[in-house]
């Protein structure tokens, strides 16, 4: 590497995001995520929330969960008013079909119905003009050893799966297969385990952190999420940046150091790191590149705001890296001290108390709130006043709602940090 300044000439133009227009969402969307108890956890919504914002930043987008313990798609259908068309959504996704099998074979006296509910809540949709993204649910991970076909309820599932295709064909929305690339995982799982143990955790029907990371990974795959986060390039004197910009390119104890400004986040819920040992999701869904031609041969560390984050070999640095799983582990960087992993755990804890409140305060705590007033405060109240009042309480509770979502876009406001690739010393 030329010793001198490199300066201005690495100065790199902030570019657009891969594939961005083929992605569900878009800019300025109010999406709705409805469903069943598996979406009522906030753990998948959670992450596909995550993912998205993290990797359009700049976008203005607001998220709503109204998913409900115990529900079917004739639920769905029912509240569709009360619990969709009240957020004024331009998107939605749509996952129902793990409680309407009914955990029994298939029969279509329970796939009719849910048919039929699927398609209340499309009509509706479409009358509303709000796009659908129609899920199909996911398999159970149930402690059975078979490791190819579907087995017991997995078959009914999957059946139910073939009936949301013909739903989102039939009304023009968009089609996500969560149950076929779930299973897959798992098959590859039963297929190395001597005796199979749950690698989804949680329970066979509800998913931990783990499975529904895998949920929200094949479901943001099926709404054609970019992959690309950004990257860097440095070639001799020449930096080339893609969705980032790059600064103060200098020489440093025989190494390189610059300052970095992206466009865009890594993602990976740190919750859920086990399910990486059987599907790649961290790197499949975060490339987050760094590229460096004609350093010396030798050992070099990698450091983040002056921290160590992880040593490569010249050869591994010409070849390119891809970032994410080195930035989004703590080891051995200090949490602390790494400035991507506190700014993308800053979003998420800005996301999890925004959806709590209004899990909490708004949708279990007055829309779904069904508390009588006790008899000894000697308070007597009609059914319409009843309702005037849960109506008033949840435009008031609803009002502070900007206030959580402007948390979410404060966090994040991309910063710069600093880049060292400097030689390890012997």
């Amino acid at each position: 590497m030329r010793p001198a300044l490199l300066s201005l000439l690495a100065l790199a133009a902030v570019g657009p995001p891969a594939r961005a227009a083929d992605f569900f969402f878009k800019d300025g969307d109010v999406v709705v995520m409805i469903g069943d108890s598996i979406t009522e956890q906030h753990l998948y919504s959670n992450y596909v929330e995550m993912w998205t914002v993290t990797r359009f930043p700049s976008w203005k987008l607001t998220f709503r969960n109204t998913g409900i313990g115990g529900d079917t798609s004739g639920g769905g259908n029912a509240r569709f008013k009360r619990d969709v068309l009240r957020y004024k959504p331009t998107a939605m996704t749509v996952d129902f079909g793990m409680n309407d099998g009914g955990y029994q074979p298939f029969n279509k006296a329970r796939f009719d119905p849910y048919m039929k509910g699927l398609q209340g809540m499309a009509d509706q949709a479409k009358a509303a003009n709000i796009r659908v993204a129609w899920i199909t649910p996911q398999p159970l991970d149930t402690a059975e050893p078979g490791k190819t076909e579907p087995a017991f309820y997995n078959k009914t599932l999957e059946k139910f799966g073939e009936g949301v295709k013909e739903i989102a064909d039939k009304n023009q929305g968009l089609f996500v297969d969560q149950f076929h690339p779930y299973l897959e995982v798992l098959n590859k799982a039963r297929g190395q385990m001597e005796k199979y143990n749950r690698i989804t955790f949680g329970d066979a029907v509800h998913p931990g952190p783990a499975g529904q990371a895998l949920m929200a990974a094949s479901i943001l795959k099926g709404l054609n999420f970019p992959t690309f986060v950004s990257s860097v390039e440095i070639e001799g004197s020449k930096a080339t940046a893609k969705n980032c910009k790059v600064t103060d390119v200098t020489e440093k104890d025989g190494g390189i150091a610059f300052q970095r400004l992206d466009q865009a986040l890594p993602f990976f819920p740190y919750e859920a790191m086990t399910i990486n040992k059987w599907s790649p999701i961290l790197e499949e869904l975060n490339d987050y590149r760094l590229k460096v031609t004609g350093l010396k041969e030798g050992k070099y560390e990698l450091r983040l705001g002056g921290k160590l984050v992880w040593r490569f070999s010249a050869e591994e640095l010409a070849k390119g890296i891809n970032l994410a799983g080195y930035v989004l582990i703590h080891k051995p960087m200090a949490k602390d001290d790494n400035p991507i992993l506190v700014q993308v755990q800053a979003v998420k804890a800005a996301i999890e108390k925004k959806n709590q409140y209004h899990h909490n305060r708004i949708f279990r705590g007055v829309v779904l709130s069904s508390a009588a007033i006790p008899d000894w405060l000697g308070i007597q109240l009609s059914s319409k006043e009843i309702e005037e009042k849960r109506q008033a309480a949840f435009t008031e509770r609803m009002a502070k709602m900007p206030e959580y979502d402007e948390e979410v876009r404060k966090a994040l406001e991309m910063k710069p940090y600093s880049v060292e690739i400097v030689p390890v010393k012997k």
